[in-house]
């Protein structure tokens, strides 16, 4: 009786879970295929699936792929050695805290933060102009959206591999020291190998945000920059096609799924 009532009670405890997932993962996403499947007018088709292949919204796709990949890759070239010497410095926890305070702010106040930085006005522009570069266009640019993205993402990526990078055996690289390898046969072969769950954790942390970016490519890129995120906000806010924003909305969230599944199976595979 004793083990049938505390399986039950383990039962019970699980209610607010699956409640929370139904409520909050299944049934949006349920609610955006069903908008999928019918037109402004109101009518079911198939058409929104058949226009998203078409070489407007293939080109969109593309380009969010594109400058996720950059924004991830960026990221990660300044998140890593970040990380590595966060775990060799003293006072780690207030490094970590400056690292953390800028993801407690708002993130329209950030982006518009940047708009004065990279402004005509700017602090940017005033010092190009005083070293006799002059004026640039800085904001409105893919640039700009780049650079803005990674500010915005790059603690995301600093902490898992912090993380993985603490919890690093450092009997193992002094081993590798004693039997003569290099500073970079080390890391290459010990550290980043031994790392790498905390990189690829990392990289799903900012690349997946990234692909769904739509405000800061219309304050920071001035809509230079289209993206599926764009492409979504566009056609709820502006066209009112609810259906191919929930369409457009239905192949980015199997997109970030596909990501998830490749990632999380190839990370089982290194375990074996």
């Amino acid at each position: 009786m004793n083990g049938k009532s505390s399986v039950n009670a383990r039962s019970l405890a699980y209610i607010p879970y699956y409640l929370w997932v139904v409520l909050f993962v299944i049934a949006p996403v349920v609610l955006v295929v069903y908008y999928s499947l019918f037109d402004v007018e109101g009518n079911f088709t198939f058409a929104n699936y058949a226009d998203f292949f078409t070489p407007v919204y293939l080109k969109m796709t593309l380009s969010s792929f594109w400058y996720a990949f950059l924004i991830t890759l960026f990221s990660l070239l300044i998140a890593y050695p970040a990380a590595y010497l966060l775990t060799r410095t003293k006072h780690k926890q207030l490094w970590l805290l400056l690292i953390i305070l800028p993801t407690w702010m708002n993130l329209l106040l950030k982006t518009y933060a940047f708009i004065g930085i990279f402004g005509t006005y700017g602090p940017i522009n005033s010092l190009l102009g005083a070293i006799g570069f002059g004026e640039q266009q800085l904001l409105f640019t893919s640039g700009s959206f780049v650079f803005v993205s990674i500010y915005i993402f790059v603690p995301f990526m600093i902490m898992p591999i912090y993380n993985a990078l603490e919890e690093l055996n450092v009997s193992l690289t002094d081993a590798a020291r004693d039997l003569g390898a290099s500073s970079w046969i080390t890391f290459r072969r010990v550290i980043f190998p031994l790392t790498l769950s905390g990189v690829k954790s990392g990289c799903i942390s900012v690349f997946i945000p990234a692909l769904s970016l739509f405000m800061i490519t219309r304050l920071i890129a001035g809509n230079k920059v289209i993206t599926l995120g764009t492409a979504i906000e566009q056609h709820f806010l502006v066209t009112q096609d609810w259906g191919m924003g929930s369409t457009v909305a239905v192949f980015l969230i199997v997109a970030m799924a596909v990501i998830m599944f490749v990632t999380g199976g190839s990370k089982k595979g290194v375990r074996r």
